[in-house]
C-alpha cells in the first residue's frame, strides 16, 4: 500500500475534499445572496420595478427604443436576465421591434443587470459599490447609445428580430417564487461544485498556468497585472453571480494586488458570462456584433483607460473612492 492509502481512498479523501470546498463557497456566496434576494422581491411587491421603469423610460427613447422597454431593463437590472427576459417576450410581440433595436436593448441588459447580487459580490471583493453602480450604468448607455447611432448610420439590422425563447410563466405565489429560488440555489452550489472539480483538475494539468499565459497578452494591453488572472477567467466564463464565492476566496487571500483586483471585477461586471448570457440575447432576435463583440470592445475600451487613470492615483485617494480592502 502507497504512503497516500489505496487509490479508493485518495479518490474519496479527494471528493469529500471537494465537496467541503464547494460548500464553504457556496455559504460565502449563499450569505450575500439569500438577503438581496429576498430584499429584491419585496422590493418588487411594492411597486420598485415599476418605478425604475418609469424612470428608465426617456433615456430607453434617447436610444432608439420604445418607452415601454424600460421595464424589460428595470426587471433584469433589479432581478436577473431571466426576470427581464421574461418582462421582454411579454410585450415584444406585436412592437415590431427591429433586431438593431433589441441588440441594443440586449446590450444594455448585459452591461448592467442582477445588480443587488453583483454589486454586493463585487463589494465583498473589495470594490465600492457607489463607483460600480455609476461605472456599469454609464457603459451600458454608452454601448447602447454606440450601438444605435452605428446601425442607424450604416444602417443595419433593419428586419424584424426574431424571438426564439420564451422562459415561461413567472413563479406567482410566494410559495412557488420560494420554490424556485431553492432551486437556483441548488443550482448555484452544483455549479461552484463542477467549478472547484474543474479547477483542481485544470490546476493538476496545468491548463490553469496556460490561460494566464494566454490571458497576459489580453490583461496587459489593459493594465492589469497576472496575478489576477485566474479570477478573471472565472467572472468571464462563469459570471460574478456563480463564480462570486470563488471571488470573494480569492480576494481575501491576499494573493492578488489590490489595484489589479479591482480592475479584474470592474471588467467582469461590463463582461462576464459571456457564453450563456450572449447565447441567450441572441436567442431574444439581438445580434453578436452588439451582444458580444461590441460589449467586449467597450469592455476592454472603458477598463483600459480606468487602469490609466487610477495608477495616477494615490493610494490613500484610489482606497477612500474605489476599494476597500475585503476582510480575511
Amino acid at each position: 500500500m502507497s504512503q497516500g492509502g489505496s487509490r479508493p481512498a485518495r479518490a474519496l479523501r479527494w471528493i469529500l475534499r471537494s465537496l467541503r470546498d464547494a460548500g464553504e463557497v457556496s455559504l460565502t456566496l449563499f450569505r450575500v445572496m439569500v438577503p438581496v434576494i429576498v430584499a429584491v422581491k419585496v422590493l418588487d411587491m411594492l411597486g420598485g420595478v415599476s418605478v425604475l421603469a418609469g424612470a428608465l423610460a426617456p433615456v430607453m427613447r434617447t436610444v432608439g427604443l420604445p418607452g415601454e422597454m424600460g421595464l424589460v431593463w428595470a426587471s433584469a437590472m433589479i432581478t436577473n436576465l431571466y426576470g427581464g427576459i421574461a418582462v421582454f417576450v411579454s410585450l415584444a410581440p406585436g412592437m415590431g421591434l427591429s433586431a438593431a433595436q433589441v441588440t441594443v436593448l440586449c446590450s444594455m441588459m448585459l452591461a448592467a443587470h442582477s445588480m443587488p447580487v453583483e454589486l454586493r459580490v463585487a463589494q465583498k471583493a473589495g470594490v465600492r459599490v457607489r463607483f460600480l453602480v455609476v461605472f456599469r450604468l454609464a457603459a451600458a448607455y454608452l454601448l447602447g447609445m454606440s450601438l444605435h447611432l452605428i446601425y442607424r448610420a450604416l444602417p443595419v439590422l433593419e428586419h424584424p428580430a426574431r424571438i426564439l425563447l420564451d422562459p415561461g410563466p413567472r413563479p406567482t405565489g410566494l410559495g412557488q417564487w420560494a420554490l424556485s429560488q431553492l432551486q437556483n440555489l441548488l443550482t448555484v452550489f452544483l455549479i461552484v461544485l463542477g467549478l472547484v472539480v474543474l479547477m483542481r483538475v485544470l490546476e493538476a494539468l496545468g491548463v490553469t498556468d496556460l490561460l494566464g499565459r494566454m490571458l497576459r497578452p489580453l490583461l496587459e494591453s489593459m493594465g492589469i497585472g497576472h496575478s489576477a488572472a485566474t479570477i478573471t477567467v472565472i467572472g468571464l466564463v462563469l459570471g460574478l453571480s456563480y463564480g462570486g464565492g470563488l471571488i470573494i476566496r480569492e480576494a481575501r487571500s491576499g494573493r492578488v494586488g489590490a489595484r489589479d483586483l479591482f480592475f479584474s471585477v470592474t471588467l467582469m461586471g461590463l463582461a462576464h458570462a459571456l457564453v450563456e448570457d450572449t447565447l441567450l440575447m441572441l436567442s431574444l432576435g439581438a445580434h453578436i456584433t452588439g451582444v458580444l463583440l461590441g460589449r467586449v470592445a467597450v469592455a476592454w475600451l472603458l477598463v483600459t483607460l480606468l487602469v490609466r487613470l487610477v495608477h495616477r492615483m494615490s493610494d490613500r485617494t484610489f482606497r477612500r473612492w474605489l476599494y476597500r480592502p475585503s476582510a480575511p
